[in-house]
C-alpha cells in the first residue's frame, strides 16, 4: 500500500467528523475539505520528504500556508521541514516532525488548521 493510500484510509477512519467531504486520491497527491473550508493538499514521497499546503475557500482563492521538508532553511531550529506562512515568512514547523508517522503528521495537521488556518498562533 502506498503512502497516499494509507493517508486515504487513516483520513476516512479517524477524521470522519472533520471532513465536509471524503477524501480524494489523484496520483501524487491526497486532497482533503476540512468542514472549516480548508483545502488540504498532502504530498509524501517517502515517510520524511512531503509537503503539506491548505488554502481556505473551496476555489482556493484563500491565503495559501504549507509544511514541507525541503532542505532550503538550514538555519530553523527544525530543518528541514518548516512552516510557510501566508505573508512570505518562512518559521519552524511546529506541527510535524520528519521522525513521526505520515499518520501522525497528518493528524497534527487537521486538528492545526481546524482550530488555527492562517497560524497566527505560530506567526
Amino acid at each position: 500500500m502506498d503512502l497516499h493510500t494509507a493517508l486515504f484510509a487513516h483520513a476516512e477512519r479517524q477524521h470522519a467528523a472533520d471532513l465536509a467531504m471524503a477524501p480524494q486520491l489523484t496520483q501524487d497527491a491526497l486532497t482533503l475539505t476540512l468542514k472549516n473550508g480548508i483545502i488540504l493538499s498532502v504530498r509524501y514521497a517517502t515517510p520524511d520528504a512531503y509537503s503539506l499546503r491548505w488554502h481556505s475557500g473551496a476555489d482556493r482563492s484563500g491565503a495559501e500556508l504549507g509544511i514541507d521538508t525541503a532542505p532550503t532553511h538550514a538555519h530553523l531550529a527544525t530543518t528541514p521541514n518548516h512552516l510557510h506562512l501566508s505573508d512570505g515568512r518562512v518559521v519552524a514547523d511546529p506541527l510535524t516532525r520528519i521522525s513521526a508517522t505520515p499518520e501522525d503528521n497528518l493528524s497534527a495537521v487537521i486538528a492545526a488548521v481546524l482550530a488555527d488556518p492562517l497560524m497566527q498562533s505560530h506567526a
